[in-house]
């Protein structure tokens, strides 16, 4: 029986009596709910996620399998590959009737700066210094650029980032930019209210919420099949990356004491630790070399996942 059968009729049996499999549907579910599902945006989370560590380059087939257990048809996923191929985030090759895809040069670099964030093991330690970036009179910068970088926009053209060692370069998008570094002993609640944290906060209280059967049911000794392991893998770094990309990424110092990332970075990591070695066997069945680099993939979240 070819894999990708044998995976399916595996899977049917499991969704019959697993809480595993009930669980996962119904996150399933609530993707869906949430308006219409861009799918490249899903496309990018898997090749960020499991694609990238296992050298770039993955077949349509394989792809379509895991979508499909997501509810993404066929034809939905072959316009998100055309999209993301004319805006130069992937490249096709034809072997035969096959096709496959991988990365071209800016994905990779983008998919490098993410990653940190993603798989960070907590916020980023912090040394009372800050970086005020000021654009020129008449321009207000690279907003969307700092942004990404973890700054936030104080004023019209003036950006504010606390300076720590694991912050994301932010060259380019400084350019031509006055840039003034201080220190501040003080953390007045002023600061604390320039950014949008309510909103990040609530954001990760949902996400915690709504991955607690999932986690309950791996915590009973759930055993999802391979397929299933790969979706439910996609699904949570997907929903994660959402947030966390959001997320200015403030030291602790900065942050309320009720602050609900940290909580929903443990489920996380705990979620994608049980998850890992079978989600791992759909991608060596479905024909991905091994993992380049098995010691990085294995350092994700830190030591928050279990062995």
């Amino acid at each position: 029986m070819p894999w990708r059968f044998a995976l399916c009729h595996f899977e049917s049996m499991e969704k019959r009596a697993s809480p595993f499999a009930t669980a996962l549907d119904g996150l399933i579910s609530r993707l869906h709910e949430r308006g219409r599902l861009r799918v490249w945006s899903l496309v990018v989370t898997i090749f960020g996620d499991a694609i990238v560590p296992h050298g770039g380059r993955v077949s349509l087939a394989a792809l379509q399998d895991v979508v499909a257990r997501l509810g993404v048809e066929p034809g939905a996923l072959r316009t998100a590959m055309s999209r993301l191929a004319a805006d130069g985030w992937v490249e096709r090759e034809k072997q035969g009737r096959n096709s496959f895809f991988h990365l071209d040069e800016r994905g990779r670099h983008a998919f490098d700066l993410a990653t940190r964030r993603i798989y960070a093991a907590g916020p980023p330690a912090w040394d009372g210094a800050w970086t005020v970036a000021i654009a020129p009179p008449g321009g207000n910068g690279a907003g969307a650029d700092l942004a990404d970088a973890g700054f936030l926009k104080v004023a019209p053209g003036v950006h504010l980032r606390p300076r720590s060692a694991s912050e994301i370069p932010a060259e380019e998008a400084l350019a031509g930019m006055l840039v003034i570094h201080g220190e501040s002993a003080e953390h007045p609640e002023t600061l604390r209210r320039l950014w949008p944290s309510r909103q990040i906060a609530d954001a990760y209280r949902d996400l915690s919420e709504a991955y607690a059967v999932l986690d309950a049911a791996l915590a009973g000794g759930a055993a999802p099949c391979p397929l299933a392991a790969m979706a439910a893998r996609v699904l949570l770094i997907h929903d994660w990356r959402r947030i966390v990309l959001r997320d200015p990424g403030l030291p602790l110092a900065l942050l309320p004491s009720d602050w609900p990332g940290e909580e929903a970075r443990d489920r996380v990591a705990r979620i994608y630790g049980k998850l890992r070695e079978p989600s791992e066997a759909w991608l060596e069945q479905a024909g991905l070399p091994p993992l380049a680099d098995p010691e990085k993939f294995a350092a994700r979240f830190g030591r928050r996942q279990p062995e």
